[in-house]
């Protein structure tokens, strides 16, 4: 009924409506799934949509285990099918210019990536007795646009997770984890979805430190830096960065993902959100719940 109600409400008479979605891959003969259901099927999903000869872009998380995680990725290999991750956040203006400064050497090599996530959002329905809230449901953005900036894969995590008093969540609105990273590079991640007044914005505001200076962006429009000039003194002397401005993305977010995708499918290349890549954002989610479940640091296989 709902699919009903959207098709007419977007006036799109040619679009097909099902609910058994082996019939209606058959029926309409698709080259791409757009999966946008709910985590838990996610696997049963794409491998359906892989049987059907589909090119598949999931929403994310890719999946709800790492095994199922594995098991979709040989799937699309077997298949000769392309199969990415809606990672938006690497399509946006902000995320770019930060990994642009970074890899230009601006602040030397870098060596510590921190980001605050602090925002008091109501959702109501389902996220509200959701575990592990902001982890499950959130962090994947963050941890994937760290490993995105900072060209690195997860080693190992501790994470501390909680609900602050007044949280109108079940469980798990705030946490922080401390990721060490491939490079030598450590990830402070801080978030909160219970945390009221003083928001940052949903991308995040980001400390990058490198071994010549640092870089702040605060998630939406301000970049600042600084790199040393001097090598003496208790402080030593720095003068500000001037942080180059690329030229802007002709589509940003999930518009700007989708049709790279679809670049990508026609040109024969590979998506930066490939799922066999994409494993490792996971994998950093599902890591830092069980550091946060268990109180230790876990190790990355």
């Amino acid at each position: 009924e709902r699919a009903e109600a959207l098709k007419a409400e977007y006036g799109l008479t040619k679009a097909q409506v099902s609910a058994n979605l082996a019939e209606l891959l058959t029926q309409v003969e698709a080259d791409l799934l757009f999966d946008c259901a709910v985590p838990e099927v996610h696997a049963e999903i794409t491998h359906l949509a892989l049987q059907h000869g589909c090119h598949v872009l999931g929403e994310k998380p890719l999946a709800m285990t790492m095994a199922e995680a594995g098991g979709m990725v040989e799937a699309a290999r077997a298949a000769g099918k392309t199969f990415a991750v809606m990672q938006n956040r690497r399509f946006l203006d902000g995320v770019i210019r930060l990994c642009e400064a970074i890899r230009s050497g601006l602040i030397g090599e870098l060596t510590t990536l921190n980001a605050d996530f602090y925002i008091g959002a109501h959702f109501g329905g389902f996220r509200d007795e959701m575990e592990h809230v902001l982890l499950l449901d959130m962090a994947i953005h963050s941890f994937d646009q760290a490993r995105f900036i900072g060209a690195c894969d997860p080693l190992s995590v501790y994470c501390h997770e909680w609900n602050p008093a007044g949280s109108w969540y079940r469980h798990g609105a705030a946490a922080m984890a401390i990721f060490e990273m491939s490079n030598g590079i450590v990830f402070n991640y801080r978030g909160s979805w219970a945390s009221e007044g003083l928001r940052t914005s949903w991308e995040c505001q980001w400390r990058a430190i490198g071994t010549k200076g640092s870089i702040y962006w605060d998630g939406h429009e301000l970049f600042q830096g600084e790199t040393v000039t001097g090598d003496d003194g208790f402080f030593r002397e720095t003068a500000p960065l001037d942080i180059p401005t690329p030229a802007p993305l002709a589509n940003t977010g999930h518009a700007g993902l989708i049709l790279d995708f679809l670049d990508c499918l026609r040109d024969g290349r590979t998506p930066n959100t490939i799922a066999a890549d994409n494993s490792h954002s996971l994998a950093m989610v599902l890591g830092a719940i069980e550091s946060a479940e268990t109180g230790r640091k876990l190790l990355f296989a």
